[in-house]
């Protein structure tokens, strides 16, 4: 690895002739070492057939230097090695640092290709079968309570069970780690009935104080996360006995058992193992059908945890990489991270079949009329939305409002990190019709804080799936915090009515009110919306999807060859 490495940094020096006239102590110095470790690593390299080099002894005396090799042939060892070693970050970094080749891009993202997708090995007489999976997001924990991105959600899933779940591809919601539950007339008292002797990954056996400990931990923490308006209404949370909890509602929830089946309501042990959170989130313990063997900065490694109480997953274990950039000709170069199903090297010509979960992402701005400024005006509100939309309407006269974009200032656009692109487009979009924009970035766990609300413009992303009654209560909460107070009033009153409702059909239709509003009222508009997709090749069998539009890996599996 280090030998590739020098002789890649000596071509930078050198390389630009087929044959140069150099001495030792230059040679040194481009290497960064001694005149001895120089002549050593010259003579491996000529060994190795890489290099040609005729000495010319005599104090200044100018040797001769040929390269033999193509850099690209160097760094695609070097990269391949990084990556059969697992270290994945030197291998990135390589990449990154070789990019300006084209032709070493392609061959070095041609081979990563292959190393993703099924891999099946024999095992002490045993077939192991691993499926490797690039994301885009770099995994940072998988706690419950801490975790912010889809990729954590996705791989928390697999990892944590919850007492209810949703079947895959459909609004029922059925038993899961409890088997029946009661709910009393006012609808405000809940009993769930636990299955005996569910396992934690531990070897432990879940009770009762473990989902008391799950959802107390909830209540009294104080960060500000998704779904909080559902557990922060949670009175009491009780164990009867080993099997049997009692939930008290501060007032009645529809959203209440929706909200049990995601994974911010997942069971961990009591006390968390005693390991501490701060270890919790790259060393979790769950219940559900994989276990973390392995987690850092470049890859999560979840093996099969066999005595899952709804059955072994077909997989024996799953690498889940982070690419940090997008691959060419990756089918999935537009979609979600993790939507990717390879079986065979990628060639550009290889048949792939498409499917669609019912999930969608939209991307969405929203206007801070909270903020002292000018969207305190409707008709400044209408003119640049009517910007974002290109309308006729954007460029028409509006002296007599005072709206002028150079009269307005500098609209400061927040969103997280994830979403760069499209808040630099948004701004791009802006800027053409005469306004000046600052995009700010802030962290998934500031932003719902006081920084957003500091801004002008608010970039959000939502996710359509089976949960989308629940985001969409949760974001209105949010946009409540930042419009005009007699349009917080009604999206208050109208969430009241959707959160008592039984009927779903109701729900959508208050939660449609508010979106239609709020479009009415310039507050928000939708920058576009995409269908989550999956590619994969005809070899991967039992791609289905859960409630989240997530490729379900405890179905998926491989035929023998």
């Amino acid at each position: 690895m280090k030998l590739n490495n020098q002789f890649l940094r000596l071509h930078s020096h050198y390389g630009h002739t087929e044959e140069t006239e150099v001495t030792l102590d230059e040679l040194a110095a481009a290497l960064d070492c001694t005149h001895r470790n120089a002549m050593i690593i010259v003579n491996k390299m000529a060994q190795h057939g890489w290099i040609s080099w005729t000495s010319h002894r005599g104090r200044g005396r100018r040797s001769s230097l040929q390269f033999l090799v193509q850099p690209e042939e160097i760094a695609v060892q070097s990269v391949m090695q990084s990556i059969n070693r697992k270290d994945f970050k030197r291998t990135f970094d390589q990449i990154s640092i070789h990019a300006r080749s084209s032709s070493l891009q392609d061959r070095l993202q041609g081979w990563l290709l292959t190393y993703f997708g099924h891999h099946s090995e024999i095992r002490s007489d045993k077939q192991i079968d691993t499926l490797r999976l690039p994301i885009r997001e770099q995994l940072h924990t998988f706690d419950p309570l801490y975790m912010n991105l889809l990729a954590e959600s996705f791989v928390s899933s697999h990892v944590f069970d919850g007492l209810a779940r949703r079947m895959n591809n459909s609004n029922e919601i059925l038993p899961n780690i409890a088997h029946a539950w009661d709910v009393d007339q006012a609808r405000t008292r809940w009993t769930f009935f636990l299955r005996k002797e569910i396992l934690f990954h531990n070897g432990k056996i879940m009770t009762a104080a473990d989902v008391v400990y799950s959802l107390d931990r909830l209540i009294h923490s104080s960060r500000r996360t998704l779904y909080s308006f559902i557990f922060k209404q949670i009175r009491s949370v009780r164990a009867i006995n080993p099997t049997t909890v009692i939930i008290d509602l501060e007032e009645p929830s529809e959203l209440f058992l929706p909200f049990l089946c995601t994974s911010r309501a997942a069971i961990v042990p009591k006390d968390l193992d005693q390991i501490g959170e701060a270890l919790f989130g790259t060393r979790p313990i769950g219940s559900g059908p994989f276990k973390v063997a392995q987690m850092n900065e470049s890859i999560c490694v979840l093996e099969v945890f066999t005595p899952y109480f709804q059955g072994r997953a077909h997989l024996d274990r799953v690498e889940i990489v982070h690419v940090p950039w997008g691959m060419k000709n990756d089918p999935a170069d537009h979609l979600l991270p993790f939507h990717v199903m390879q079986g065979q090297a990628w060639d550009g010509e290889a048949v792939w079949s498409q499917i669609h979960s019912e999930a969608s992402v939209r991307k969405f701005i929203t206007c801070n009329t909270k903020k002292a400024g000018p969207l305190t005006d409707p008709t400044v509100r209408a003119r640049i939305l009517a910007c974002l939309r290109d309308d006729s309407t954007a460029s028409a006269s509006s002296g007599d409002q005072g709206d002028q974009p150079n009269s307005i200032g500098t609209l400061q656009i927040a969103t997280i990190p994830p979403y760069k692109q499209d808040a630099e487009a948004v701004a791009a979009g802006l800027e053409k019709h005469g306004y000046a924009c600052h995009v700010v970035f802030i962290s998934p766990e500031d932003f719902k804080g006081m920084i957003r609300l500091e801004s002008d413009l608010i970039l959000f992303s939502l996710l359509r799936d089976q949960d989308e009654q629940l985001r969409l209560f949760d974001l209105y909460l949010t946009i409540a915090e930042h419009v005009e107070p007699h349009t917080r009033v009604d999206i208050e009153r109208l969430l009241h009515t959707v959160k008592q409702s039984p009927d779903a059909k109701e729900r959508e239709q208050g939660l449609a009110r508010i979106q239609d509003q709020l479009i009415q009222e310039n507050q928000l508009h939708i920058l576009y919306e995409k269908p989550v997709q999956t590619a994969y090749l005809p070899s991967v069998r039992g791609v289905t999807f859960n409630s989240q539009g997530w490729v379900d890996l405890r179905n998926i599996w491989f035929p023998s060859n």
